[in-house]
């Protein structure tokens, strides 16, 4: 079977193939690729929609360590500021994430040819499965999606490999799995030096990130 037809269809229905299928998820690879995508691309606006409730409870508690300053309760702002600062590594977690998401989406639209496509996946696995540690805190719906997204991604990988002659090394340490995620980081730091005012009295730490293993 040539290239152009696994990548767009699969109409062998031989016995190993229905062994693969009952192990990982069954159909051609663009359309499971392009079905992966779409659910990081949901996993984005959750995460999007996490960071916009987080952002309100941040504002409601920073003005509750303004107002106990203002009063000179000292005590009372120590305990705001510290639920505060557990809020914002949340914030910040969120944010790395919903950015190292965004940039795995960009990678697996360029994937045009079969022979990229383990080329791209392999780092993209990586970055998943450490995503998807990070959020087990925050979220365990998101953090369960993702592991199936991962699993998919893995899937897609194998078969690709298998199609190509490529050996595939999920163990293997990837370069391209912590530029995606020192760049998401560095970039999700900044934004949150942008987003949040720093808090009086100099209490401005907001964590780890997903790369810190909180």
């Amino acid at each position: 079977m040539s290239f152009a037809n696994r990548w767009e269809k699969n109409n062998d229905p031989s016995l190993s193939n229905k062994v693969k299928d009952a192990v990982r998820p069954p159909g051609p690879l663009k359309p499971r690729l392009d079905a992966a995508t779409k659910r990081i691309e949901m996993q984005i606006q959750r995460l999007d929609q996490a960071s916009n409730r987080f952002q309100e409870r941040d504002k409601t508690i920073f003005n509750r360590i303004v107002d106990a300053y203002a009063k000179h309760d000292t005590a009372r702002a120590n305990v705001f500021a510290n639920e505060l600062a557990e809020i914002r590594k949340m914030e910040k977690m969120i944010f790395h994430a919903k950015l190292a998401l965004e940039q795995i989406t960009l990678r697996l639209k360029t994937v045009t040819e079969l022979g990229d496509v383990a080329v791209t996946l392999l780092p993209v696995v990586g970055v998943i499965s450490d995503i998807k540690t990070g959020m087990a805190a925050i979220s365990p719906q998101a953090e369960k999606e993702l592991g199936e997204i991962g699993n998919l991604l893995s899937g897609i990988v194998v078969d690709a490999g298998a199609v190509t002659g490529m050996t595939i090394n999920f163990e293997s340490v990837n370069e391209d799995s912590s530029k995606i995620l020192d760049e998401a980081q560095t970039i999700a730091e900044s934004r949150m030096k942008d987003t949040f005012p720093e808090l009086p009295g100099g209490q401005s730490k907001v964590g780890a990130g997903l790369g810190d293993r909180v």
